[in-house]
């Protein structure tokens, strides 16, 4: 923190400048900003406004679309600098062995709380009877024995994998569907249009909060964990990541989204407009934001960060 006595005349003016320019510009190595994606859209929303503000801040974004194992990978390796997805607790087990060896680093405020992951089902569904986990394998025939998740690899379809392996709640003969998050919505957008029975993968933030009418399922604390497998997202990138790049860095650790942030986010990029589009026209809206998101930040060659972006965005 910044502190300076403000009586004399000026002062303030003198503070704001001296604050602004406590962190020094990056080296010029640090101009890519490579983020992993994968392929959800509320991280989608997120790097779109990352990624727009640090072009706007003189820097060059980049995404890396791969699941979740290999952005693990990538931050170990180095070759990806920053992912706003880790989801906790469900993403604990597989990223702990590389926060346990130091080859990976978490933020410790996380970006998002309030965060929600678990199994849902379509409002007439529920109201037919399935409303927990313990009710699913009764309706396995107008579920058609499956359980849909997203892409290979994930967490979450790990979660259900593992509940069905155990024949946890009676489970044993589900077959879980993996596709994508788009593919996935695709299915439950058919189901719903024909009033079919269908249990998903599910979670807030998501545009499909609002633009469907879902429940979702109580009973899955030992899956998911407690209160419908409320998460925190965090942010996670390579350990001597601030030491190298201690401005973007900064940014970073001054992301904090809401669940109402993102939901508006991400409902242009679930009609598949390009997420930084997305992102700059919110940002237009929503301005007031980049005050605390750009306090100490400044442009990739060092002038102050706040004045840059919002000349960038068109607003005063």
């Amino acid at each position: 923190m910044c502190r300076f006595p403000l009586q004399q005349t000026g002062a303030l003016a003198c503070a704001a400048f001296l604050c602004a320019s406590a962190y020094a510009a990056d080296p010029a190595a640090c101009k890519d900003v490579r983020f992993a994606d994968v392929g959800w859209t509320d991280i989608a929303a997120t790097t779109g406004v990352a990624s727009t503000i640090l072009g706007a801040l003189g820097y060059t974004p980049t995404k890396t679309i791969a699941s979740v194992p290999i952005a693990f990978a990538g931050l170990k390796s180095k070759q990806i600098d920053v992912f706003l997805g880790y989801w906790s607790p469900t993403m604990d087990p597989m990223i702990e062995p590389f926060t346990k060896s130091g080859s990976i680093k978490v933020l410790s405020t996380p970006n998002l709380t309030g965060a929600k992951y678990t199994l849902a089902v379509p409002d007439y569904v529920y109201q037919g009877g399935l409303k927990s986990f313990q009710d699913i394998a009764k309706f396995a025939d107008k579920l058609q024995g499956r359980i849909y998740g997203i892409e290979p690899g994930n967490d979450g379809n790990a979660l259900i994998q593992k509940m069905i392996g155990a024949n946890q709640y009676g489970l044993g003969k589900f077959k879980l569907v993996e596709s994508s998050e788009a593919g996935m919505l695709v299915q439950v957008n058919r189901a719903v249009r024909e009033k079919q029975w269908i249990v998903f993968l599910g979670w807030e933030p998501h545009p499909m909060n609002v633009q469907m009418k879902i429940d979702y399922l109580s009973g899955g604390d030992d899956v998911f964990g407690p209160n419908y497998g409320e998460a925190r997202v965090l942010t996670a990138e390579p350990p001597d990541y601030a030491a190298r790049c201690p401005n973007v860095a900064k940014f970073v650790s001054n992301l904090q989204f809401t669940t109402a942030i993102e939901n508006h986010l991400m409902v242009p990029i679930a009609n598949k407009e390009d997420p930084n589009k997305a992102a700059a026209d919110w940002l237009r809206s929503n301005p007031q934001v980049l005050d605390n998101w750009l306090a100490g930040v400044t442009t990739l060659d060092g002038k102050p960060g706040l004045p840059a972006v919002r000349a960038s965005l068109g607003v005063n």
